[in-house]
C-alpha cells in the first residue's frame, strides 16, 4: 500500500506539471501582447505585427507628367484625375441600369472583404493558423447566401412560386442557411490547434465582424436600390460630393486640426464640406426627381421576365408650394417656392453624410492606425484601396435603410397580393369574406356596388 500511495504521488506530479505547461502554452502566444499592453503606456503597439506597406503604383505615364512637383500637388492631381476616373465610372454603370449596379455593389463587397481579411492573415500569417482564408471565403458565402436569397424571396415571390425548384430552396432557404453555417461553425472547432487557441478565436470574430460590416451594409445598399435608384444615387453621391469639397477646402484653406485620429483633416474642410453637399445634393434631388428612371421602384415584371422601372411617381417626387420665412421673402420677393418633397430629405441625408458619415473614414483610420498601415490596399492610386473609398458608405447605406423604414415606407399592395395569391383557395375565401365584412362596416362596399349598378 506504501508502494502503491508513493506511486500514486510520483504519478500525479508529472500530471500537474504537465498541466502547468499546458497553460503556460495555451497562453504562450498572448505573452507578447500581454507585454506590449503594458507597454501601451510609453509606447504605441509594439506587440503589433506590421503590414507589409504596398509599394507605389501611380502610373507611370502620371509620374513622368508630374514629376517637376512637390508631392503634395502631385498627390492633389492623381487624386483628381483619378477622381474623375470613377466618377466617369459611376455615371456608366448608373446608364446601364439597376442589374448592373447590384453586380457592381456584390464585387466591391467581395474586394473590400478581401482587403481586410488580407490584413489579418499578413498580421497573424507567421502563427500559420490552419484553415483561416478558407473558412473567412466560406462564411462569406454563406451569409450571401442567406441575404440574397431572402432578398429573392422578397422581391421576385411570383417568379419563385412558380418555378419549383426555387419555391422549395425558399421554404428551406433559412435551415439550409443554417446548417451551411453550422458546417463552417464545426469547420473551425475542428481546425483549433494546441497553443493557438486565443488567436484563432481572435481571427474567428475578425471574420464576423468583417461579415457584419461588408456584407450586412452591402445588402442594405441593395435595398435602398429597390425602392429606387434616387436613394441609392443621392446618398452615394453626398458622400462622394462631402469627400471632396472637404478635401478641397482642407487643402487649400485647412488650418485648425479636426481629430487626432486624421491629422490631414481640418475644422476648415468639415465645415466647407457640409456646406457644400448640402447645396450641391439639394440640387441633384430637384434634377433626379423629374425623371420616373430614378424615382420609380425597381420591380420584376413577371410577364416579361424582366426588371422595370416605371410608376406614377408619389406625392413625394411631385413639385409641391412651399411658403418662404419672412425672412427669406423680404431678401428674395418671393412668397413661395416650388419645390420636391424629397428635397427636404435630401438635405436630411446630405446632413448625415458630412456630419455623421465622415466617422466611418474615422473609424477606419483609427483601425489602419492600430496595424500600422496607411492604406487598406492600392487598388487605386492615390486613394489606396478600395474600402479606402467606401468607410464612409456603408455608414451611410445604414441610415438610408432605416431613414427609408422609419420616414418613407409603408404597406405594399403588390407585395400583399403576391402573397395572397401563394395561398390555398381557402384561405384565400376566408380573407375575402373578412376585407368584404370590413368594407361593409366601414360603409365603402356598398357605396362600390352603388357605383357598378
Amino acid at each position: 500500500m506504501t508502494e502503491l500511495r508513493h506511486r500514486g504521488a510520483k504519478d500525479e506530479e508529472p500530471t500537474l506539471e504537465q498541466q502547468a505547461s499546458e497553460d503556460k502554452g495555451s497562453d504562450s502566444e498572448l505573452k507578447a501582447e500581454k507585454d506590449g499592453m503594458s507597454d501601451t503606456e510609453s509606447k504605441p503597439d509594439t506587440g503589433v505585427p506590421e503590414v507589409p506597406v504596398p509599394a507605389d503604383d501611380t502610373p507611370e505615364v502620371l509620374n513622368k507628367a508630374l514629376s517637376g512637383l512637390s508631392s503634395r500637388w502631385k498627390n492633389w492631381w492623381v487624386r483628381g484625375i483619378l477622381t474623375l476616373a470613377m466618377i466617369s465610372f459611376f455615371f456608366l454603370i448608373i446608364y446601364l441600369g439597376p442589374i448592373v449596379l447590384m453586380m457592381i455593389v456584390l464585387i466591391v463587397q467581395i474586394k473590400c472583404f478581401q482587403e481586410i481579411i488580407t490584413i489579418g492573415y499578413s498580421v497573424y500569417h507567421s502563427y500559420h493558423l490552419p484553415w483561416f482564408r478558407t473558412l473567412s471565403w466560406y462564411f462569406l458565402l454563406c451569409v450571401n447566401y442567406f441575404f440574397y436569397g431572402e432578398t429573392v424571396t422578397d422581391y421576385f415571390f411570383t417568379l419563385v412560386q412558380r418555378e419549383e425548384p426555387l419555391r422549395i430552396l425558399s421554404k428551406y432557404h433559412r435551415f439550409i442557411s443554417f446548417a451551411l453555417y453550422l458546417t463552417g461553425f464545426c469547420m473551425f472547432v475542428l481546425s483549433l490547434v494546441k497553443k493557438h487557441y486565443r488567436l484563432q478565436f481572435y481571427m474567428f470574430g475578425w471574420t464576423h465582424v468583417t461579415l457584419l460590416i461588408v456584407v450586412t451594409q452591402s445588402h442594405l445598399i441593395i435595398h435602398n436600390l429597390f425602392e429606387g435608384m434616387i436613394w441609392f444615387i443621392v446618398p452615394i453621391s453626398s458622400v462622394i460630393c462631402n469627400d471632396i469639397m472637404a478635401y478641397m477646402f482642407g487643402f487649400f484653406f485647412g488650418r485648425t486640426p479636426l481629430i487626432k485620429l486624421s491629422p490631414k483633416k481640418t475644422w476648415e474642410g468639415f465645415i466647407g464640406g457640409l456646406f457644400a453637399t448640402i447645396v450641391f445634393c439639394a440640387l441633384l434631388a430637384y434634377v433626379m426627381a423629374g425623371y420616373r428612371y430614378f424615382v420609380c421602384p425597381v420591380e420584376f415584371n413577371n410577364d416579361l421576365n424582366s426588371f422595370q422601372v416605371d410608376c406614377e411617381p408619389s406625392e413625394l417626387f411631385q413639385l409641391q408650394d412651399y411658403a418662404l420665412p419672412s425672412v427669406l421673402q423680404s431678401l428674395t420677393g418671393w412668397s413661395t417656392v416650388k419645390l420636391y418633397p424629397f428635397q427636404i430629405h435630401s438635405i436630411a441625408l446630405s446632413s448625415f453624410a458630412s456630419i455623421v458619415g465622415p466617422f466611418g473614414g474615422f473609424f477606419a483610420s483609427g483601425f489602419k492606425r492600430a496595424f500600422k498601415i496607411k492604406d487598406f490596399a492600392n487598388t487605386i492610386p492615390g486613394h489606396g484601396g478600395i474600402m479606402d473609398r467606401f468607410d464612409c458608405q456603408y455608414l451611410m447605406a445604414t441610415f438610408v435603410n432605416v431613414y427609408i423604414a422609419s420616414f418613407i415606407r409603408g404597406p405594399n399592395p403588390t407585395k400583399v397580393i403576391q402573397q395572397l395569391m401563394a395561398l390555398r383557395t381557402d384561405q384565400q375565401l376566408h380573407i375575402f369574406n373578412a376585407l368584404k365584412v370590413h368594407l361593409i362596416e366601414k360603409g365603402l362596399l356598398p357605396a362600390l356596388e352603388e357605383i357598378i349598378a
